[in-house]
């Protein structure tokens, strides 16, 4: 039996969740999304919680269950508070700023990086090195923020580069006389 699949998940007030066949659709504060399941799981609303159920006892639709509630609760959250990721930037000369619909990076190539924001996603730049991804959907926010730290990944050395907020750099030593 799934650990996380079993458990419900709770609807927030100011949301509401539309079940038809194996699409939902979630609407909150922040927008709408939807999302079809697999055909391995059933899902229905109870007791203002949505139920993920396999829909038989195959291996199968026991590795959707909780892939399955998993998708539906980042849904539910997506749609009433949302999700972030924050970049930091390391490295003299390294920084960040919003040009209208588009991030501009400077990293310490020959010519400035221009990201256009993607539809769907706010970034916000407090200061100079400091990146914060916001939107709805948790796989594109993660997506945009792993485009962004992609454009210099931190080095070992020196620690430079655009790393998460929550990563830890593990430093190498350098060469020895």
């Amino acid at each position: 039996m799934s650990r996380v699949g079993k458990n419900p998940v709770p609807v927030p007030a100011g949301v509401e969740v539309a079940i038809t066949g194996q699409q939902i659709k979630a609407k909150g504060k922040l927008g709408a999304l939807s999302l079809d399941l697999m055909r391995e799981v059933s899902i229905e609303q109870e007791n203002g919680a949505v139920v993920v159920r396999p829909r038989d006892d195959s291996i199968r639709a026991r590795m959707m269950w909780g892939t399955a509630r998993t998708l539906v609760a980042n849904l539910v959250t997506g749609v009433s508070t949302g999700f972030s990721r924050k970049l930091d930037i390391n490295g003299v000369g390294y920084r960040a700023q919003l040009q209208g619909s588009t991030l501009v990076l400077q990293l310490g190539y020959s010519h400035d990086i221009r990201y256009p924001i993607p539809e769907g996603i706010k970034i916000e730049c407090p200061d100079l090195t400091h990146i914060i991804v916001h939107g709805t959907d948790k796989q594109q926010v993660g997506q945009v923020a792993a485009v962004i730290r992609g454009f210099r990944p931190v080095e070992p050395y020196k620690a430079k580069g655009i790393k998460y907020d929550d990563e830890i750099v593990l430093r190498k030593e350098g060469k020895k006389k």
